[in-house]
């Protein structure tokens, strides 16, 4: 009897410990956002790379694959609505100030900067119980009122410009004047030894660490420069990759298209087409082909480097016992980055006298590198486009989400995803209400995403109604996606500035014009399309503008003007005045 009564209370004493462990509040989960900077689609060994990113592999693994994410085609656009969940028009940065024309700027929707009407996720979760870091790239603004500390960072040590150079700090490109860099909305510093996907990984796991002993969840943005201008990297990571492009960019870019559809991202039918501006590899000499292969070795030796230091962070993550409690957002801001600066003769003056582009030097410090638009279109693969233009391989990225309660892992979601959809999934696995265009008594602009946890967790096949038109426009090329399809048009040289409708789901690669067999579709969508750009507050472009001409206009008046205005005040009149006949010619030919 007296055994049995114990095995009774025993029982009890489980039971209610259950009931009591059941009854209290489960942690919060953790939440990393890894930004990867002009990634394509195809540069992730889970998507279909020969990189090596077993790290990011790993997270793909233990998640969900996301084939069919997009994004805009320009990185502070789309950081915009990755921190909101708000339209870039409406959230102030309908362009990038570098390529905005001086005719929008300053326009509703045209700060170029993060305005104070869209909350950032950020914000909503530090308001609810959440320690909020950031460190790398914002380029959302870099004014005292602008930077991450007023816009829900807790802590933060950030990069404000479209980039820099990874080895030190100074200005990759005639931009700027310098780097900025600030720590908690301070002017900052880097250190001797820096480089930047080490750095950025280093802050966030200082700023996790300093944070642990009271136990609140944190969400931590890593914003790496890797794989943006210039392409720089560690030398035993670059000597990984020798031999590894020397079939070329073509052999390249159907390679990984193969892989895209042995992994399932892809139909085993679809097409792919070889872009106008990818050049001819068998034309080239040795030492052409020698010099374009050791560019493209940096570009994976920098991607393989980035991948090293989210390991690092994992392996910090676990060994604190925080891995299995963290939730992972994996993409990149934009398809691969096409632009040699050395094509354009303003950047090639300034970048020769800063930097040295010797074959045995690649990647190291003082050296500039770039892949180039043939590369570009290969890290695309099997896409048509990439980085500024609305082509799928400038739209789509990779999206891998891992980590979420729930979730069926190792695989591979087809739903059509959205850069806004990122804010209203993070704030649902968080457990935080999303706002509904009201915030703290205050109207401010309402998100337009859609939570992905239903299709994390299997429940759903899509996010998104078939029914839903969804816009995009970025500097004068544009989009509008509805269902399975997609109405694009792209700007000269990589388009013809005309409409056409594709089937994304089935011709992912844009080869088959729908318009004239679906021509009710091919209207309706534009007019879904003008609805859009009149909601949101589309500006029309500017005849002739031109993203790098204008990135010209803009290093000339915010760099190259100040500091002649300073040492020589008539030669600066002079260069303003044949800046502007400049200007007035190119927009004159253009018209006529």
């Amino acid at each position: 009897m007296f055994t049995l009564n114990r095995f009774v209370l025993a029982t009890l004493c489980v039971a209610f410990s259950s009931l009591s462990v059941a009854a209290s509040p489960l942690k919060k989960p953790n939440i990393v956002v890894l930004v990867a900077d002009d990634w394509g689609y195809s540069d992730v060994g889970s998507f279909g790379s020969e990189i090596s990113t077993p790290n990011i592999d790993t997270l793909a693994r233990e998640g969900v694959r996301f084939s069919d994410f997009h994004v805009t085609a320009s990185c502070s656009p789309t950081r915009s609505m990755l921190m909101t969940g708000v339209d870039n028009h409406r959230n102030g940065v309908g362009n990038m100030p570098e390529t905005m024309p001086d005719e929008h700027l300053g326009k509703p929707g045209y700060s170029g900067v993060l305005n104070d009407n869209a909350i950032t996720v950020a914000t909503q979760l530090k308001d609810n119980g959440y320690h909020t870091y950031i460190s790398g790239k914002w380029h959302l603004g870099k004014t005292a009122d602008t930077l991450p500390n007023n816009r829900g960072f807790e802590r933060s040590f950030i990069q404000a410009d479209s980039g820099s150079d990874n080895w030190e700090e100074r200005p990759y490109a005639p931009l700027y004047d310098k780097a900025s860099w600030f720590e908690d909305g301070q002017p900052a510093h880097l250190p001797k030894d820096y480089y930047s996907s080490t750095f950025i990984v280093s802050k966030a796991i200082d700023y996790i660490s300093a944070g642990r002993q009271d136990g609140k969840p944190f969400f931590a943005y890593l914003g790496f420069q890797a794989n943006h201008i210039p392409v720089q990297a560690p030398r035993d990571f670059i000597d990984k990759y020798r031999g590894a492009y020397d079939k070329g960019w073509t052999a390249l870019r159907e390679a990984r298209r193969a892989r895209a559809v042995e992994l399932g991202l892809i139909p085993a039918n679809a097409g792919m087409l070889t872009m106008g501006s990818t050049g001819n590899w068998d034309a080239l000499s040795a030492d052409q082909k020698r010099y374009e292969a050791r560019r493209m070795e940096v570009y994976a030796g920098m991607a393989d480097a980035m991948d090293q230091e989210v390991g690092r962070l994992v392996a910090n993550l676990k060994a604190a016992g925080e891995y299995e409690n963290t939730v992972f957002v994996f993409l990149s801001d934009n398809g691969s980055e096409p632009t040699d600066p050395y094509d354009v003769p303003a950047f090639r003056m300034w970048l020769e006298m800063h930097y040295t582009r010797e074959l045995d030097r690649l990647g190291s410090k003082g050296a500039f590198n770039s892949i180039g638009p043939s590369w570009a279109s290969a890290a695309a693969s099997p896409l048509s486009g990439y980085k500024f233009f609305a082509g799928e391989g400038g739209l789509r990225t990779p999206l891998i989400v891992s980590g979420v309660p729930g979730m069926q892992g190792n695989r591979i979601s087809k739903a059509f995803a959205h850069v806004t959809d990122i804010v209203p999934t993070i704030l649902e696995v968080a457990g935080v209400p999303a706002h509904n265009g009201q915030y703290q008594g205050k109207t401010v602009e309402p998100m337009i995403g859609s939570s992905l946890v239903p299709v994390l967790r299997g429940v759903s096949e899509r996010a998104h109604p078939e029914d839903q038109a969804i816009g995009y426009e970025l500097s004068g090329s544009a989009a509008l996606f509805k269902g399975d399809y997609k109405l694009v048009k792209s700007l000269k040289p990589v388009g013809n500035e005309q409409w056409h409708l594709y089937n994304i789901a089935t011709d992912p690669g844009e080869v088959l014009d729908l318009q004239n067999q679906m021509p009710e579709r091919f209207q309706s969508m534009q007019a879904d399309y003008a609805e859009y750009a009149r909601t949101n507050g589309v500006l029309p472009m500017p005849a002739g503008y031109d993203y790098m001409h204008q990135g010209q206009l803009y290093a000339l008046k915010h760099v190259v003007l100040p500091k002649l205005k300073a040492a020589a005040p008539p030669i600066m009149g002079a260069l303003l005045l044949l800046a502007g006949l400049l200007v007035w010619r190119r927009r004159r030919k253009a018209r006529g």
